[in-house]
């Protein structure tokens, strides 16, 4: 009937009506089915740990931590290693797990690796990311699935403690020769510098602002030296004109190479000359100074040669006049002089020449010697560098060592399940109860659309087209030949007679 016109819930009520028994046979059928598979199937329990994350116990601000890479992916590599073959297979043979001779233990690795399940804790609740992990196995043995579990918790608690210590001492071994190595490169660098700074002494561009200070001291010194000499210079010839004028004696001796006066006797008169200077001139004055100087170097003389005998040589011819032997006094006494301020004169050139001298080789030796600074420093600044870290990796190591670092701590032990997580006998029963029923209302469709029987008006209208004329009653007792051989023709498209005729 279905398909050849348009069905209502009166339609469908008889329809299921007729099929009851059909559809209610299917559902139990494969409700029964469902039960027998969730029976027949091997459970699997799961066992599940978790695992939390505890931060370095000293702060980070002290100690900073030498492992830095995100946990997800230390996970992910400790998780490789772990399910490598060679952790895997002796927990396999102790634990026999997926035992038989139907499996290989390749075949029986790759199934145990399936059963770990590894699920980190989702971020959002701790600032610092992944707050920890669970770890799940699953057997077909719920003693087994827990020690599995446990096992593996074990080697990842393991695996973390090893993998940071080896990272931390893998790091500091590291910067300890890189160091060793930076040590070797500044000590080059140290004596570059010192033989640079032995070979320009004084030339050094620090050194230039006091090379200048320096010149110009000297400066001013050459030319109080420059203008004592010229004073002198005058002082002499004036005297020189004025013995030129006097009347001389007959033994009459130069007074410059004269040798007629002994050391005590010139020690007396500059000493004399030195009190009339003082009482003349201020004592900062050049002449004082030079006086000062000569009287020293005549003690001097005095001191180093005490046996030498006096010259009975006299300077002066006793048949001058007293004013011409005070001339030649005078006269003696600034030629001393003149020769000691030329010879300090020359000192001042000679320590001027030798200032300008550097003074004018400092921008040729700057270069240079940027160069020489440049790697010094940066060889310092790389070797201080390494130093810190190499202190704070030595920290950190040490931090690992006493297990004080960031560690995976087992908060909750892997639990003994109680049931199996598979099979799931209600979801079978129930996906078999939903099978059946859709299955029995298919069949139920089927044999429907397959069934031209006219059970009223609207079936002769869909068939005929034609009006209802009358209706004749549906006799119980008249016999149906081919009712009973038809029992077990289901899908049998023989038209069945006419039950019912209404007009």
């Amino acid at each position: 009937m279905l398909g050849h016109r348009e069905l209502t819930m009166r339609d469908y009520a008889g329809i299921l009506k007729r099929r009851f028994w059909l559809i209610l046979a299917s559902a139990v059928l494969f409700l029964a089915i469902g039960f027998g598979i969730s029976y027949e199937l091997p459970p699997q329990y799961v066992s599940q740990t978790l695992v939390l994350i505890e931060q370095q116990k000293v702060p980070e601000d002290y100690v900073k931590p030498v492992v830095n890479e995100d946990l997800n992916g230390r996970l992910a590599s400790m998780k490789e290693q772990i399910l490598s073959r060679s952790r895997i297979e002796p927990i396999i043979t102790r634990f026999d797990l997926f035992g038989g001779n139907k499996y290989t233990m390749d075949d029986r690795v790759d199934m145990t690796r399936k059963a770990i399940g590894i699920k980190p804790i989702p971020y959002g609740q701790s600032s610092r990311g992944m707050p920890g992990f669970f770890i799940t196995f699953k057997a077909q043995d719920a003693r087994t699935a827990q020690q599995v579990c446990g096992e593996i918790t074990s080697l990842f608690v393991s695996e973390n403690l090893s993998a940071r210590e080896q990272s931390a001492e893998g790091t500091t071994d590291f910067l300890k020769q890189q160091l060793e190595d930076s040590k070797r490169n500044l000590d080059e660098q140290d004596a570059k510098m010192a033989a640079f700074e032995s070979k320009y002494l004084g030339r050094l561009p620090s050194q230039e602002p006091a090379n200048a200070n320096t010149l110009q001291a000297l400066t001013a010194q050459l030319d109080v030296a420059t203008q004592t000499v010229s004073r002198l210079q005058q002082n002499e010839t004036f005297i020189e004109a004025l013995i030129a004028q006097q009347p001389q004696g007959s033994a009459s001796i130069d007074p410059v190479t004269g040798k007629s006066e002994t050391v005590d006797a010139q020690l007396k008169e500059a000493i004399r000359q030195e009190k009339e200077m003082e009482a003349i001139y201020t004592p900062d004055h050049p002449d004082i100074i030079a006086m000062k100087r000569r009287i020293a170097n005549l003690r001097a003389e005095i001191v180093h040669e005490p046996s030498a005998p006096a010259k009975a040589e006299t300077a002066i011819n006793s048949s001058d006049s007293p004013q011409l032997q005070q001339l030649k006094t005078q006269l003696r006494a600034i030629k001393l002089s003149l020769a000691s301020a030329k010879q300090d004169q020359a000192r001042i050139e000679e320590k001027v020449r030798s200032y300008e001298a550097k003074i004018e080789s400092s921008p040729m030796i700057e270069e240079e010697y940027k160069q020489v600074t440049r790697d010094h420093e940066t060889a310092l600044q790389f070797y201080n560098t390494l130093l810190t870290k190499m202190n704070e990796s030595t920290m950190a190591t040490a931090l690992e060592h006493r297990q004080q670092g960031e560690q995976f701590r087992v908060m909750d032990a892997p639990n003994l399940p109680d049931e199996p997580t598979f099979p799931d006998r209600r979801i079978f029963a129930g996906g078999g109860l939903a099978f059946g029923l859709f299955l029995g209302l298919l069949l139920a469709a089927l044999l429907e659309y397959r069934d031209t029987s006219v059970r009223n008006e609207r079936d002769i209208w869909a068939f005929t087209k034609l009006p209802t004329l009358a209706i004749i009653s549906y006799i119980s007792d008249l016999d149906h030949p081919d009712k009973a051989g038809k029992r077990f023709k289901l899908f049998s498209r023989t038209p069945k007679p006419i039950e019912s005729v209404r007009g």
